[in-house]
């Protein structure tokens, strides 16, 4: 899904694929937890809350997390770029549970399909929040 997402943005120079089904696209840029390494994954972010975006470690509903969320577990100095934009840093924290009870019927109300996911699979879907990293000059 993501090669197809990128195709999309590349071939129509930004013009499709910045938004699904009312979701902002972000493009989640982690450091690879083994490899050291950038790893970019296209997703999309049910929720929007000022400048935090929440993002789902759903992975279609498979019985294991995406390696993206092992990546922002491990380390959550992330890069994100919503809607083509310019990569800014942020930091990850996956949602505790009080957040993620709060938050996921925000997510399965904006888009069903995750309420789907979740019931193909015995694992708990994780949430992600995204927000800005604090500006080291303000402190």
């Amino acid at each position: 899904m993501n090669t197809a997402h990128r195709a999309l943005l590349k071939v129509s120079c930004g013009k499709l694929g910045n938004d699904f089904g009312g979701m902002p696209s972000v493009e989640l840029v982690t450091t690879g937890r083994k490899s050291g390494r950038e790893h970019a994954v296209m997703l999309t972010a049910p929720i929007v809350d000022g400048n935090t975006y929440v993002v789902v470690a759903s992975r279609g509903g498979d019985p294991t997390h995406p390696a993206w969320y092992h990546n922002v577990r491990d380390n959550p100095n992330v890069l994100v770029s919503v809607r083509s934009g310019p990569r800014v840093p942020m930091v990850a924290k996956i949602a505790d549970a009080a957040e993620r009870a709060a938050l996921w019927p925000r997510v399965t109300a904006a888009q069903k399909v995750y309420a789907g996911y979740q019931k193909k699979t015995t694992r708990e879907i994780p949430l992600v929040l995204l927000s800005p990293a604090a500006d080291p000059a303000s402190n």
